[in-house]
């Protein structure tokens, strides 16, 4: 590889993790529900977020329809009841259903968890949507809920897996020019897409965070000294490489530790074959916070 590889790590974290296969009758109706449903990430800030896995064809979905296949994500809160903690979690992500699924036209939700760890009843925060006038059915040797709405029926699998995987891996990839930014960062994409079990919700991200800040209601503040327009008034405290003027990062998050540390290192690849890209480094937290440790180097070892 041609570009400098730091000696560093990315810093993960256990998280929960819903995985849901969403259908609909043609192409922008589907895109627009996997995107809208999938557009904050904010488990930072203690929400939830998600992304878009892939695509799937006809051929590979229950209703042989046109098929996405998204992940919705919640921090692993160790301290709390496991219960509670998935509670909260099926509180946030049956609002991304209810407010950007259930209102496309003709779109339908099945579960797609590949290793669940336990299931939520779509039926308590998602079904009732119904109003009392919702009913069950045996579609695609599957038990559906159906519910009536004005452009009808939305149909969602009744049980809906969860399992635990790994949030916040990720690189960045520090660039001279405007142009590597952007390219080399759809490369990565594309790469890191085609790994089984991944999503990278904020696909090239601009603005990477630190935990220490002086406005803690805020929650993470921008990552001051790796921020190249600051590098004249921080001097010796800034940590921007000469000839670097910019430092995107592409999260991710995977049900395995092995397919994030896969996605890295095919993204890594990727981007670094794209001229401009002059460095490749990680976020951290000083292995403070983090359930695991992405080593870059161990990754090509």
């Amino acid at each position: 590889m041609r570009v400098e590889i730091e000696d560093t790590y990315a810093e993960a974290f256990e998280g929960l993790y819903f995985r849901i296969l969403v259908t609909a009758d043609d192409e922008e109706t589907l895109r627009k529900a996997g995107e809208d449903a999938t557009a904050t990430p904010s488990i930072v800030i203690g929400r939830i977020e998600g992304g878009v896995e892939r695509y799937l064809g006809k051929d590979e979905t229950p209703d042989g329809r046109l098929g996405v296949i998204l992940q919705f994500w919640a921090a692993f809160e160790k301290d709390k009841p496991l219960d509670k903690v998935v509670s909260k979690f099926y509180r946030e992500f049956s609002y991304r259903i209810r407010q950007d699924i259930l209102v496309k036209p003709f779109t339908a939700v099945f579960d797609a968890c590949l290793y669940p760890i336990g299931k939520v009843d779509a039926m308590e925060r998602i079904g009732h949507c119904g109003d009392g006038y919702e009913w069950i059915e045996n579609l695609y040797s599957r038990e559906m809920i159906i519910i009536p709405v004005m452009v009808p029926d939305f149909k969602i699998e009744r049980y809906l897996g969860y399992g635990r995987g790994v949030t916040g891996g990720n690189f960045w990839y520090m660039c001279e020019t405007k142009e590597a930014v952007m390219e080399a960062g759809k490369k990565a994409l594309e790469a890191i897409h085609k790994v089984e079990g991944v999503v990278t919700p904020f696909d090239i991200c601009s603005a990477g965070s630190k935990t220490e800040t002086k406005f803690p209601e805020i929650g993470p503040t921008t990552n001051h000294p790796y921020c190249p327009s600051l590098k004249g008034r921080l001097g010796g405290a800034s940590k921007v490489p000469e000839g670097v003027n910019y430092i995107p990062e592409v999260v991710i998050n995977g049900i395995t530790l092995e397919s994030v540390r896969k996605a890295m290192k095919i993204g890594i690849e990727a981007a670094s074959k794209v001229d401009g890209v002059v460095k490749i480094s990680a976020g951290n937290y000083g292995g403070k916070l983090g359930d695991y440790k992405i080593y870059l180097r161990d990754l090509f070892s």
